[in-house]
């Protein structure tokens, strides 16, 4: 079963709901079909409920058929920075759930799946307040809960402001400057001030491995309204009152075009770059951001 945003947005706490995400997309990796060579490994054993998720093998998962658990492994630990764009343009919510708060919710799923994995989690969520709400990455205790209570924190923060990435990234950058770690940020990417990309190719360069996930709202990409509309900035005071049908080819074209830079950029700086809707079932973009991605102990 595919979980619908705006289904699973009414389940409860975010914890609940982040255990949820967690437990579906561990239940498709078994119903996916992945095309691959037939590779038995010596070490390996076959995933089955109950096994620890750390030692789950998501390098073979794009070559395997079945789904593997390394069983002699031993991993140091992994230090992650969950990082949530909370400004005013991730309020925007169309027919569906807000980006904040389908940004939150797949970042509230990884801290879960981390935190089985009895790694440090920390998290950044950063808007129009003075300062980013800031959770110090801890593995021990109830630090999960500390976690996504901060988080649930940041996504009901109705506040506007404007708010860039890139202070909370360099942060990070600051903090973990003597340890690699995982870094994955959850936003639009909408910054007037174009800080955000040169921010996320300094943590690549010094070798941290990050993720991003670029949330969007599909009205956000396709403009599909109908007329005379008064279109008011989330970011600022600007109001525009414009015919949709006379300039979508324009906007949808300036879209594609923003949509293709950052593709472009991240992938030569070797981002692990994800687009969704935020209709997206979160399941599935949970388990796109766990299976494409390579562990800062498998970069060179």
């Amino acid at each position: 079963m595919k979980l619908d945003p705006a289904l699973l947005a009414r389940l409860g706490t975010l914890p609940v709901k982040a255990r949820v995400i967690v437990e579906s997309a561990l239940s498709g990796m078994h119903r996916a079909r992945l095309h691959g060579s037939s590779v038995e490994f010596a070490e390996h054993k076959e995933y089955s409920p109950g096994d620890e998720l750390r030692h789950i093998d998501w390098k073979a998962l794009a070559k395997l058929d079945r789904y593997y658990v390394k069983q002699f492994e031993q991993e140091s630990q992994l230090t992650a920075y969950l990082v949530l764009d909370a400004s005013a343009s991730m309020r925007f919510a169309g027919a569906g759930l807000s980006k904040v708060e389908y940004g939150g919710l797949a970042l509230a799923a990884l801290a879960y799946l981390v935190s089985q994995q009895q790694d440090k989690i920390g998290l950044y969520a950063f808007g129009p307040r003075p300062a980013p709400l800031h959770v110090p990455p801890r593995a021990k205790g109830n630090h999960l809960a500390d976690v996504l209570a901060v988080l649930d924190a940041a996504i009901g923060d109705a506040t506007t402001g404007d708010a860039s990435p890139a202070d909370a990234l360099d942060r990070i950058g600051e903090l973990a400057r003597r340890r690699r770690a995982l870094v994955v940020l959850a936003s639009d990417l909408f910054d007037p001030d174009d800080r955000t990309l040169p921010a996320l190719r300094r943590l690549r360069a010094q070798r941290h491995d990050v993720v991003v996930l670029q949330v969007l709202a599909p009205e956000e990409r396709t403009l599909p309204y109908e007329g005379l509309t008064l279109f008011e900035a989330l970011e600022g005071d600007h109001k525009l009152l414009a015919n949709p049908s006379a300039i979508r080819a324009d906007y949808v074209a300036k879209m594609d075009a923003f949509l293709a830079r950052v593709a472009d950029e991240l992938g030569r700086a070797g981002v692990d770059y994800h687009l969704a809707e935020t209709t997206r079932p979160l399941d599935e973009t949970l388990l796109a951001l766990v299976a494409a991605r390579r562990g800062p102990r498998e970069r060179r």
